[in-house]
């Protein structure tokens, strides 16, 4: 066997491998003895099947699979062994022919697209601006109403207000306003102003009061959504269908009460224990969100970076037409003028990848498993306070964090978030940051002037 690397110019190449019969044969005649002892052939005992005999009935395509392991094995061990950095996946080359009835020697071409060479330097030389967001009392006091209303809970009230619950019974009425002979009616339904679509139907329930009865259009009310028509009426969907008004006569109204600033209200956003007084509480919010905006700090950071390092390295010659082509082999979809669509993204992103997979490699960056698990523990978490379940045992969280990793889509995002934030945290000690303090408006500022 034979092994030809030949480099056309700086980003493209070619490999060919060939084969004489001497290379394969053996190969060949050891899989069809294997062949003849798990499958013979009528009127023959395993293992006692006449070589000329396989050979006519199994011969082109053990021949097949054999040549084909043996390319795949000497593709990869001449990548592997000389280190040669291929973009994508080698593609055979249009022009190999191969007849395996015919033929005895065989050589196989592919193309190869590679990485292109360049220098990158991340040390303290290099600048990179960060910004570090104020924590205002505006925003305190924002989140402090927000969480007060969360953690709030509804209370009987006499004046309903946009997002209050009014309970009574409903009384389909006639073109003259009077109650409808054999329409529809209901008890006990429940509406809350704040989610009717129609803004005139809604403002009839604001300011409402126990014992008014409220004249409103169900169908206006709900934007002329039957299942929400029919939850409303208390019917089939069939029925719903109505243009009626109806009457409401209010029974009961529940007003949403804000949380107490207590131990239960602390306890329930900070967890046991971490505040005792309002002093404390507001101390720990202001923490909270000061970890929030430094998240955003972070993430612009990134975009920052990417920024310095693409104008230091400059633009990297790509092998374009390999993957060009590479990317229409890959989907069947992609037409000619798709691919041309979409190459430029995919180029761009293919080029931070390199520069990324380069500084990693200069600062030693590796994904390990406790790397992995504790951003899963973090996914976990974040997934459980969407739907406002907060301070979970530990072992619950795990269970879900190794499910995370346990499906392969989502491990592999969790390995590629769990690579960036390593490397972006390593590069941000590498630098020399040009550290400068902004409010909020002044941060979103800088997305608005890209």
């Amino acid at each position: 066997m034979n092994v030809n690397f030949e480099k056309i110019d700086q980003v493209n190449a070619t490999l060919t491998i060939s084969f004489v019969e001497e290379d394969y044969k053996n190969d060949v005649k050891k899989q069809l003895a294997e062949l003849g002892q798990r499958r013979p052939l009528k009127g023959f005992r395993p293992g006692h099947v006449p070589a000329s005999l396989l050979e006519r009935n199994f011969g082109p395509q053990v021949r097949s699979e054999v040549i084909d392991r043996k390319v795949s094995h000497a593709l990869t061990e001449y990548i592997v062994n000389n280190h040669v950095p291929v973009l994508g996946e080698p593609m055979l080359d249009k022009d190999t022919k191969v007849d395996l009835n015919t033929e005895k020697e065989f050589s196989f071409k592919f193309e190869l697209g590679l990485a292109p060479e360049f220098d990158v330097t991340v040390d303290k030389s290099v600048k990179v601006p960060y910004y570090n967001i104020e924590v205002s009392q505006e925003m305190i006091d924002r989140q402090n109403e927000t969480l007060r209303k969360r953690y709030g809970k509804q209370v009987p009230g006499e004046v309903a207000a946009e997002d209050s619950m009014l309970r009574g019974s409903l009384v389909e009425l006639d073109a003259e306003g009077n109650e409808k002979a054999d329409g529809i009616k209901a008890e006990r339904t429940v509406i809350s102003p704040q989610y009717l679509k129609d803004e005139e139907q809604k403002a009839k329930f604001v300011g409402a009061k126990v014992g008014d009865v409220v004249v409103f259009n169900p169908g206006k009310a709900t934007g002329g959504n039957e299942n929400e028509m029919a939850a409303m009426l208390n019917v089939d969907k069939e029925q719903a269908a109505v243009e009626s008004d109806f009457s409401m006569k209010v029974d009961e109204i529940l007003v949403n009460q804000d949380a107490e600033l207590n131990q239960e209200f602390f306890d329930n956003v900070l967890g046991k224990g971490q505040a005792a007084t309002e002093e404390e509480y507001l101390s720990k919010l202001k923490d909270m969100l000061a970890a929030q905006l430094k998240n955003d700090s972070n993430y612009r950071f990134t975009l920052d970076v990417e920024k310095v390092l693409r104008d230091q390295v400059g633009e990297l010659e790509m092998p374009d037409e390999f993957l060009k082509r590479f990317l229409a082999s890959r989907n069947e979809e992609l037409d000619a003028e798709k691919v041309e669509e979409q190459y430029p993204t995919t180029k761009k992103h293919l080029q931070w990848q390199l520069i990324k997979d380069k500084v990693a490699k200069a600062l030693s960056v590796k994904v390990e498993v406790e790397d992995k698990m504790r951003l899963a523990r973090y996914f976990a978490a974040q997934q459980f306070a969407q739907y406002g379940m907060s301070n979970l045992p530990d072992d619950v969280i795990d269970n879900y964090a190794h499910k995370l990793l346990e499906d392969a889509r989502s491990s592999n995002d969790i390995e590629e978030r769990a690579f960036d934030d390593k490397l972006f945290a390593a590069i941000k000690q590498a630098v020399t940051l040009e550290e400068k303090a902004v409010t909020v408006d002044e941060f979103n500022q800088l997305f608005a002037e890209q």
